[in-house]
């Protein structure tokens, strides 16, 4: 079996499949806040007795047609271990909202690096200390010290689709060194577009367009595109996604006894031809049709060019296609003997460093601020993937800001007129690109220090002033505070009549399985914050949601019992999750008369989660409670 689903809850996993009656009994499985629910072929299969007793299982309750089998604030882990070992698909009730094509995107490229940005920026600093003493003369491009020390930083970046391969299966779940070998699959050299120099194509598709391709070789006679993959993030993540797809499928229809190798086997199989002959073109086709837009831009407008190269510099490095830019570059260094397309882009690593050096004031995450200083160091020497994928891309706002501050820098260079009159230095050892060694004409080394100060300059500022760090620490709280105080008050976020929590309906409740806390039959269809706090988990489907105060205190307001099958009717939410509230401030809206009417109870839990924190929960001993009054006190 791989190695995903040996973890901490694997074995509670594999019990909880067999005693509901094995995966050949589950329909579906869904999870909320704190229970796993499947949709049973034959409930009486399940080991109900079995279940209860297990070590991890708090209880098993049966309600709607679900099969619940209560966990506690852990569920998820144990949902996806389930979903593994049961070999079946899934879609949590609970979690993150849907986040958006983009933000997806951007979680899955900042998840995929997170793993090893140490090493990351560990790279990007050797590989510009090489530079630094190339630049001084303490050697040549010859020498086998510079040789070397190329060698080890540049490793990490030239054969970053194999590491990538790593990570990307595993935040897609699949077998991490079938990613390895897709990744390294993509590096490999006969795959490489610069293996074939000036070597006769077989052919050319789309001869007389933009979107000439020259076909080296083909798979069974299908074209195959080559490309340059190597430093390449996209396309392996793209392929190792698909991979996944197919490994799910693979695991499904091969019997276990040959799954060790069959499934890998049909996995790589099905999955990299298909990823050579499907992104190869669509990575060539779009850096095709980027350079032909960005030569009629400059055309048009030479500052134009320069402030959209700057502003999109960066992006087009994570998506491959500024290998779209760079044979135009070529092209009029060899006939003219400079270029002016590649200046535009020439602040944009600088715009993201200064970003970088914002953030470091205002990041509360110690250990991401930790990796700030030497991310600023190789962004300087022009290495900025440490910067882009383990900083800023993950907060979005400050990409933003250095995106902007890039096509600042490009257009001062277009202004200017900036040639570059060689493509060696990067970063700070960049300006000598810009004499003309023939004529000693520096004026276009003048025109990149002007971009270099205004890049940085835009950058830092808008990041500094404009970007919050909402990062929320355990506590704001100092020592000699949290010696003060000795208790937290819980405000009631929904006016009506209070009632014990053992008298709850629901058992799971009742019982204090989940935490201590109280009953809310509500009056009023509002959810208020009941103290200041971060909103920890918000359902999609509205009906519950779980707080955490500034001082700790975690917090589930679950409305009604059995609601989440109204998949978010009758309810309204204004915020979302992660957002901080302040105490009073209006959550969620729900129709009491319309959710009974369909036939649910609107009796609300108020539970305190994280009870073992504090010494004492104390619940109020009125019967009616107004939004704001006083609900529950925990004793610290």
């Amino acid at each position: 079996m791989e190695e995903r689903i040996m973890g901490k809850y694997h074995e509670l996993a594999q019990n909880i499949v067999k005693n509901v009656g094995g995966e050949d009994n589950i329909n579906g499985l869904t999870h909320c806040i704190t229970r796993l629910r499947f949709r049973l072929k034959d409930e009486s299969q399940a080991n109900d007795d079995v279940l209860k007793n297990m070590d991890g299982v708090v209880t098993v309750m049966k309600s709607g047609g679900q099969y619940q089998v209560v966990i506690g604030n852990h569920v998820p882990k144990v949902y996806d271990d389930v979903l593994e070992v049961a070999h079946i698909s899934g879609e949590a009730e609970g979690g993150e909202e849907p986040q958006g094509v983009f933000n997806k995107l951007i979680d899955i490229i900042s998840g995929c690096f997170q793993p090893f940005l140490g090493p990351l920026c560990a790279a990007g600093m050797i590989k510009g200390l090489n530079a630094l003493l190339l630049f001084l003369g303490a050697y040549s491009q010859t020498d086998g010290a510079y040789v070397l020390l190329n060698a080890i930083g540049d490793a990490m970046f030239y054969f970053l689709p194999i590491i990538i391969g790593y990570t990307s299966a595993n935040k897609f779940k699949m077998n991490r060194f079938t990613g390895m070998i897709i990744g390294a699959a993509l590096c490999y050299p006969a795959i490489q577009l610069a293996t074939f120099g000036d070597a006769q194509p077989l052919y050319t598709l789309f001869e007389g367009t933009m979107f000439a391709s020259p076909v080296h070789m083909t798979f069974f006679g299908l074209p195959l595109i080559a490309n340059n993959y190597t430093s390449s993030v996209i396309p392996v993540i793209l392929v190792v996604w698909f991979a996944s797809k197919v490994e799910k499928v693979s695991n499904r229809v091969i019997p276990e006894i040959l799954q060790s190798f069959f499934v890998p086997f049909a996995t790589l199989l099905i999955a990299l031809p298909l990823g050579f002959l499907v992104i190869g073109p669509i990575i060539t086709f779009a850096t095709s049709l980027l350079g032909a837009g960005f030569s009629a831009i400059y055309t048009f407008s030479p500052v134009l060019m320069g402030v959209l190269v700057g502003f999109f510099w960066q992006a087009l490095v994570i998506f491959g296609l500024h290998w779209s830019l760079i044979p135009l570059a070529m092209m009029n260094l060899g006939m003219y003997g400079f270029d002016t397309i590649l200046a535009g882009s020439f602040g944009a690593s600088f715009a993201q460093t200064a970003a970088v050096g914002a953030m470091y004031f205002k990041l509360k995450d110690q250990k991401l601020k930790e990796l700030c200083l030497p991310a600023v160091v190789s962004g300087i020497c022009g290495v900025t993937e440490p910067a882009i994928y383990g900083i800023t891309l993950p907060k979005k706002k400050p990409f933003v800001f250095s995106m902007i501050g890039g096509a600042v820098g490009g257009g001062i260079m277009g202004l200017m007129s900036a040639k570059a009159y060689t493509m060696g230095g990067l970063g700070i050892f960049g300006v000598v690109n810009y004499i003309n060694n023939e004529t000693g004409d520096a004026s276009s080394m003048i025109a990149a220090f002007l971009c270099i100060l205004a890049a940085s300059v835009v950058g830092f500022v808008l990041t500094f002033f404009f970007w919050k760090d909402d990062t929320v620490e355990e506590s704001d709280l100092n020592r000699e505070e949290q010696k003060v105080l000795n208790k937290e008050i819980v405000s009631t976020p929904i006016a009506g009549t209070v009632a014990p929590l053992s008298t709850a309906k629901d058992d799971a409740f009742a019982q204090g399985i989940l935490g201590k806390g109280i009953l809310i039959h509500p009056e009023e269809g509002k959810v208020v914050a009941p103290f200041d706090g971060t909103v920890m988990t918000l359902f999609p489907t509205k009906h519950a949601i779980g707080l955490v105060s500034d001082n700790g205190l975690e917090l589930l307001i679950h409305i009604g019992l059995d609601t989440v099958q109204l998949e978010g009717k009758f309810f309204e939410s204004f915020v979302k999750q992660g957002d901080h509230v302040t105490r009073g401030q209006t959550l969620v809206t729900f129709d009491i008369a319309a959710i009974e009417k369909a036939g649910y109870s609107v009796e609300t839990p108020v539970i305190v989660t994280n009870v073992n924190d504090y010494l004492d929960i104390v619940e109020v001993q009125n019967k009616q409670v107004a939004a704001n009054d006083d609900l529950i006190t925990a004793l610290i």
